[in-house]
């Protein structure tokens, strides 16, 4: 293999180095220390949809247009997928230079791109994702048993211990370094791509255990020592999308702050917008959308919460009627959330859509279906909402915000606008953001471990500079740099330079992205459990 990325989500140097204490991650270690290394700076937002796009494609989120775990349709929201992605894939870029390549698990990578080689999708594809070539799982599972994409319980699955879940994420790290290997030794490819996302995950089940992050650590290394070995790549990359740590002061609900300040109007019942809670038990059951509308007794609870009544109130009246129990076995989460007071979209003149967009949207008119916001006031709102913003503090006094701008400074192509209207970058990523409205504008936590800006970066093997200085890497870098190593010119539209550990293979102009690039499978079912890591309210 010429040049082998492996993809650690939210790897970061703070973690690593807790690791090497206990001589945990021998196999990276060795890696880092025959090559060099620094901190890789994610983008805003630094979210596993987003962020690892970025990393492939080497361009900003305003570019290919993903922004986070949803894509809308106005007020509407579905699951994003690699469709949403409207740039090229480094693998594409390679494909056009003759270089082969294997991709394994790489997150918003369904359905696949047609090109020489192999791509088997990871994270929030389906369950049985969509191949390339068709059948490839199917080559996979009888090469090495069963593979699958997640775990096979939910977060909160009572049924399961702590030791029976750990004993499931590193099943699935396995599964991942001998898939990789197995495709690898069937494709002989120029680049190979394999991610590890149950180091990320264990920090948002686990509350950052360092047992079980040792342990998750632990396997995942093992897999790429053997990795190493097996495909004897002749340079080897580790990239992050972000990093993580603790978030140790408060969770702060822009939402209930823009209610109060008389940006967000409110309404009882409906489905809002938008959230995985809903949807999750329907993918699982089979269903195959991608997005949810409420059921007869979702509708039925949604109507008895608009005369004022309480979720639990709610039920009791359909107790009366006969449907209570209907409604607690089978739409739990939904009845909650169709009984609770909602962000009104349409009627809001500004809010937050979902906390991992990690901005305010406004609802502009001639933009939004329904925007309230005439296009001659926007500026003027959004500076007055940045004023705003940028003077909250905590009960502690501080600033909940290191920055508050508006979105240009961070998106800039053809989607930026899909994004939101001002982005909203919680000060050294301490202070967590809820889109909820909630009794109060402060409170702990929901997740007292989230994601940092810093990743890390890690380069190795011949002709590596391992004097080069890595202190200012950036997530787009990783895109132009790995084509360099490969001697391919890199998209004259990525964001990113090469980096100064290869030499740089100078740019070309690739043809425009177009949806006729991408493979044309089905989508498939979302079979994800984007709710077990916390990500959509």
């Amino acid at each position: 293999m010429d040049t082998l990325l492996i993809g650690i989500d939210a790897a970061c140097q703070p973690v690593f180095d807790r690791l090497s204490e206990t001589d945990s991650i021998p196999h990276i270690e060795s890696i880092i220390e025959e090559g060099t290394s620094g901190p890789l700076e994610s983008q805003i937002p630094p979210w596993t949809p987003s962020a690892w796009p970025s990393m492939y494609t080497g361009v900003n989120p305003g570019k290919h247009g993903v922004f986070g775990f949803v894509d809308y349709d106005g007020y509407d929201w579905e699951v994003v997928t690699a469709n949403h992605v409207r740039e090229h894939a480094l693998w594409r870029l390679l494909d056009e230079h003759d270089r082969s390549s294997v991709i394994v698990n790489v997150p918003v990578t369904h359905p696949p791109d047609e090109i020489d080689g192999a791509i088997l999708p990871g994270f929030i594809g389906p369950e049985n994702p969509g191949t390339h070539p068709k059948g490839l799982l199917e080559d996979v599972e009888e090469a090495i048993g069963e593979y699958r994409v997640y775990p096979n319980y939910s977060r909160g699955d009572l049924e399961y211990s702590e030791t029976q879940k750990m004993d499931e994420y590193c099943t699935l790290a396995r599964m991942r370094g001998e898939a990789f290997r197995y495709l690898a030794d069937e494709y002989e490819p120029d680049f190979g791509f394999v991610q590890f996302q149950k180091t990320d995950t264990v920090f948002h089940e686990f509350e950052g255990d360092h047992e079980k992050v040792r342990r998750i650590y632990e396997t995942t290394d093992e897999q790429i020592g053997e990795i190493m070995a097996e495909c004897e790549p002749k340079r080897v990359f580790i990239a992050s999308d972000h990093g993580i740590g603790p978030y140790e002061n408060y969770e702060f609900r822009i939402n209930e702050y823009l209610r109060r300040e008389g940006y967000v109007e409110t309404s009882a019942g409906g489905k809002g917008m938008p959230s995985w809670n809903p949807i999750r038990e329907q993918l699982r059951q089979g269903d195959e959308r991608t997005t949810w509308e409420p059921n007869r007794i979702e509708r039925a609870v949604a109507a008895v919460a608009k005369t004022g009544l309480t979720p639990s109130r709610a039920i009791a009246v359909l107790d009366r009627l006969g449907l209570g129990s209907l409604a607690r076995r089978y739409a739990p989460s939904g009845v909650s959330r169709t009984g609770a007071q909602q962000v009104d979209f349409p009627e809001s003149r500004a809010y937050m859509r979902a906390r991992t967009e990690l901005g305010v949207r406004i609802n502009l008119e001639g933009r939004d279906p329904e925007g309230v916001v005439a296009r001659g006031e926007y500026e003027a709102l959004r500076d007055e909402l940045i004023e705003r913003l940028e003077g909250v503090e905590t009960p502690d006094g501080d600033p909940v915000f290191g920055e508050v701008a508006p979105r240009e400074e961070y998106f800039w192509g053809p989607y930026a606008e899909n994004g939101v209207d001002i982005l909203t970058v919680p000060k050294d990523f301490e202070q967590f953001l809820s889109a909820q409205l909630r009794d109060g504008l402060f409170g702990p936590p929901t997740e007292p471990w989230n994601h940092k800006l810093d990743g890390i970066v890690v380069a190795a093997g011949d002709g590596i500079d391992t004097d080069a200085d890595l202190s200012d890497a950036h997530l787009f870098d990783v895109g132009p740099t790995i084509c360099a190593a490969l001697g391919v010119p890199y998209s004259d539209r990525m964001d990113g330079r090469v980096l100064p550990v290869v030499d740089d293979s100078g740019s070309e102009t690739y043809p425009e992205y177009s949806d006729s690039t991408a493979n044309s499978a089905e989508d498939g079912q979302v079979k994800d459990r984007l709710s077990d890591l916390g990500y959509l309210e």
